[in-house]
C-alpha cells in the first residue's frame, strides 16, 4: 500500500521507523513546522522530520489543512492509507476522505479513556495502574473513531512519564505495523467506542507544576512522575524554588502540617503530606543548577528543619 505518515515527536518517530523497516511504501511524511528553541531560538526539526530526511522520504509541513491546495497536494500523493501518531494537528474530513482505506491513528490510551493530547502523562496523574495503545480509525471527532485493536500494559508504580512514553512508543510501533498489515489483508475489525465512558487528557501546563503537599503521599509521587519530562513538578523548600524529579513514600506518619520540612537524611528531604503521610524528596534541581540528589544539594546549601 501507498502510505502517508503524519507525526511529530519521538513516539511518532519510533512508529515511522518500524513502518519503514517493515518495507512499506511511504510516499509522504507530514510533520509540524520547525520550531525555535533554546536561547538562540534556532529552528529545530522534529524527530519525525529528522528520520524522514535521513531516509530520503518526502517531507511536508503545512501549518494546517484549511487551504484547498494543501489538501490537493496530499491527494496528489495517492495514498491508500494515512497513518497518524501524535501529529499535533486536527485533520478535517476533507483529509480523511483522501485515502482509499481511510486514516488510522495509534492513540496512547485504552479508548474511550483519556482522549486528547496528553494521555500518557494523565494515566499517571490519574493514578492508573494500566494503560495501553489503541489502533483506531480517525473520524471528525477527537479520538472518537472506531477501534481496531487495543494493546494493554501495566504502569510501574514509580515509572515516570518519560519512561512510560518510551515503552508506549515501542508498543505503538508494533501495533502500527500489524494494523497496516491487517488492513492490507482485509482482516481489520471495527468496534464503535462507548462514548458514555469517555474521559479526557488535555494538554499539560506549568500551572500544574506546584506540588500540593495536602495531597496523600501517593498523589504527590504521581504528580512528580506524571510531569516528567515537562513541565516538571515544583516546590519551595526553605524558601528556595526547586524542580522536583523524584519523590518516594517513607512509610512514616506525622501530625505536622502538610508542607512542613521534617528531616534531612542520607536518602533525602522528608516533607509532611496530607493524611499524615511523609514524602521523601530524593532528586531536585535549583534554579540555574543541575539535577542532583537532594542530600548532595543540601550538604552545600543548609536548610532549616521546621
Amino acid at each position: 500500500m501507498r502510505l502517508v505518515f503524519m507525526g511529530t515527536p519521538e513516539i511518532a518517530k519510533t512508529c515511522l521507523e518500524a513502518i519503514y523497516q517493515a518495507g512499506h511504501e511511504i510516499v509522504g511524511v507530514y510533520t509540524k513546522v520547525d520550531t525555535p528553541k533554546n536561547r538562540g531560538m534556532k529552528l529545530t526539526v522534529s524527530p519525525v522530520k529528522a528520520f524522514a530526511m535521513e531516509k530520503g522520504l518526502p517531507v511536508f509541513q503545512p501549518k494546517n489543512f484549511k487551504d484547498p491546495e494543501t489538501v490537493e497536494a496530499l491527494r496528489s500523493l495517492r495514498p491508500t492509507l494515512i497513518v497518524v501518531v501524535a501529529y499535533g494537528r486536527i485533520l478535517p474530513q476533507s483529509v480523511l476522505d483522501v485515502p482509499e482505506k481511510g486514516a488510522i491513528n495509534m492513540h496512547a490510551s485504552i479508548l474511550p479513556e483519556l482522549r486528547g493530547a496528553g494521555p500518557i502523562q494523565w494515566s499517571i496523574l490519574q493514578h492508573m495502574k494500566e494503560t495501553g495503545v489503541t489502533a483506531m480509525y480517525l473520524s471528525a471527532g477527537m479520538d472518537e473513531g472506531d477501534i481496531i485493536e487495543i494493546r494493554r500494559t501495566p504502569i510501574d508504580p514509580m515509572e515516570t512519564g518519560a519512561e512510560l512514553m518510551e515503552r508506549i512508543g515501542q508498543i505503538a510501533a508494533g501495533l502500527a505495523v500489524d494494523t497496516i498489515a491487517s488492513i492490507e489483508a482485509g482482516t481489520a475489525t471495527r468496534t464503535p467506542q462507548d462514548h458514555t465512558r469517555a474521559t479526557y487528557a488535555p494538554m499539560l501546563s506549568k500551572d500544574m507544576s506546584p506540588i500540593d503537599w495536602t495531597q496523600p503521599v501517593r498523589y504527590v509521587i504521581d504528580q512528580v512522575r506524571g510531569l516528567i519530562p515537562w513541565p516538571v513538578a515544583t516546590a519551595e523548600l526553605g524558601g528556595v524554588p526547586f524542580k522536583i524529579f523524584r519523590v518516594e513514600d517513607t512509610g512514616k506518619t506525622t501530625d505536622r502540617a502538610p508542607g512542613t520540612i521534617l528531616a534531612l537524611t542520607k536518602q533525602g528531604l522528608e516533607v509532611a503530606c496530607g493524611q499524615g503521610g511523609v514524602a521523601l524528596v530524593r532528586e531536585l534541581q535549583a534554579q540555574g543548577g543541575k539535577r542532583m540528589p537532594a542530600p548532595d544539594y543540601f550538604r552545600g546549601h543548609p536548610i532549616q528543619i521546621d
